[in-house]
Order: C-alpha cells, then sequence, then structure tokens
C-alpha cells in the first residue's frame, strides 16, 4: 500500500508529559499513541496527537543520533519554526488556551491578508499561530 504523503512537524520537548497535557487541554490535541519509557515514564520516545485529522509527533530530548542535528527553543535562543494551524473559531480557541495557561503574545486580530487569528507560545516557547486564513482555500 502507498504511504500517504503529508508533513508532520516533530517537537521536542525536555519536560514532554506536561507538554502533552498542556497541548490536549489548551489546544485541543489529543492523544493517538504516546510510547514511553518503560523504566522512565518521563521519558517519551515518540507521541502522536492529532488535532482535526492533522498530526503531530513530539518526544522528549533525547542523546541520539537524530538528536545531534535538533535543538528545543531555550537551546537555540528562540524559535526558528513556527506551526500555523487553522480553524474556525479564534476567539474561542484562544480563550481556552488562556484558561489553561498560555502565553498569548499577540491577541486575535483581522489579519491583511484575510481571516483572523492569534499567536501563543507552549510550555517551552515554541511559537504557535491559530487563524481562519485557509492559504488552501479557493480565492
Amino acid at each position: 500500500m502507498p504511504v500517504k504523503r503529508t508533513i508532520i512537524p516533530n517537537l521536542r520537548y525536555r519536560d514532554a508529559v506536561p507538554a502533552i497535557e498542556f497541548l490536549c487541554q489548551a489546544f485541543g490535541f489529543e492523544e493517538r499513541a504516546v510510547f514511553a519509557d518503560p523504566e522512565d515514564a518521563s521519558m517519551v520516545h515518540h507521541a502522536q496527537l492529532v488535532l482535526d485529522g492533522n498530526m503531530i509527533m513530539v518526544s522528549s530530548v533525547v542523546d541520539s543520533e537524530f538528536a545531534k542535528v535538533l535543538t528545543t527553543v531555550e537551546e537555540a535562543g528562540g524559535n526558528t519554526q513556527t506551526l500555523y494551524v487553522t480553524l474556525d473559531d479564534v476567539d474561542g480557541h484562544a480563550e481556552q488556551a488562556r484558561s489553561k495557561g498560555a502565553r498569548i503574545f499577540m491577541e486575535p486580530e483581522d489579519q491583511d491578508y484575510g481571516g483572523r487569528s492569534y499567536s501563543v507560545l507552549d510550555t517551552e516557547g515554541n511559537a504557535w499561530t491559530f487563524g481562519s486564513y485557509d492559504p488552501f482555500a479557493e480565492s
């Protein structure tokens, strides 16, 4: 069977377990799978979180060949990428995130290019933007 071509962001967290909890409670993700170390439940080797049929993967910071090319926001001294998630109710989503302790750094506002969005940091400083502008929609 052919593989479904898709892009799945993979985020690393020093403290992945509370990060996963935050992403689910504040942003609405659901756990699809979480593979923790059997001897250390705080070490997440691989997790799959889904939102409206889309996925992100989450893992703990580990010492591996793959990890040698990765860095956390803290190690980089700031974000080197952001994630953009489309949704309908920007203001309601912002309030849900705020109620769970999210650090919103750009309040919901209408954008010149269309739609409405807000930007927020997760538990370890990764930047997310949630907006109603859909770049795939026909003009």
